[in-house]
């Protein structure tokens, strides 16, 4: 069975975007060693999924070439497929991306296929949907070294603990800080 991993940026307080979604905390250039960590992750999948509000900047970026992007990166993010979580779309408006409404039966649906494993970008709203309802199997935190005080946050409020498994942290030349985590099966 395939596995779904989470890769997201996180400030120091583990928020994933300020109030408004602002990523403008993110600590940029990446050193050479945090990319070629976020390229072997990437070789290991072969779906990206997405919250809708997040695929209506993610898709169209990408499409767009980002000049600072390397041809390679570009092509993965345009040529791997894509399935975009939404209540509110009925089609795609995106190539190379499909829509769908239910989560737990889509993400199950997408695990049980023969393929690579399946990395999920967010938003917040969808990250933390996929973690109360247990579909995460990876944990990837890009830790950011800057605090933002509040913001869209990882995990869910559910009201009692979520124990993880660290499998590794790895620092980077830039001062991010790699966290992969496993949730702790029961």
């Amino acid at each position: 069975m395939r596995k779904v991993k989470l890769q997201v940026q996180v400030s120091a307080d583990f928020y994933m975007g300020g109030p408004n979604g602002e990523m403008d905390w993110m600590h940029f250039p990446w050193s050479d060693d945090f990319s070629a960590y976020t390229q072997h992750l990437t070789d290991s999948v072969d779906t990206i999924i997405l919250g809708r509000n997040l695929a209506e900047g993610f898709i169209p970026a990408w499409a767009s070439g980002p000049p600072e992007e390397t041809q390679e990166s570009i092509d993965f993010m345009n040529n791997t497929p894509k399935v975009v979580i939404s209540k509110s779309l009925t089609e795609s408006p995106w190539e190379n991306a499909t829509v769908a409404a239910d989560l737990v039966p889509t993400v199950n649906e997408l695990k049980a296929r023969d393929g690579k494993d399946i990395i999920v970008y967010g938003g917040s709203t969808l990250v933390q949907d996929m973690i109360a309802n247990g579909l995460i199997d990876d944990l990837y935190l890009f830790v950011n070294p800057t605090a933002i005080g509040s913001g869209l946050p990882v995990f869910p409020k559910t009201g009692g603990n979520r124990p993880l498994t660290r499998v590794e942290a790895v620092p980077f030349e830039c001062g991010v800080t790699a966290f992969h985590y496993q949730p702790k099966q029961a």
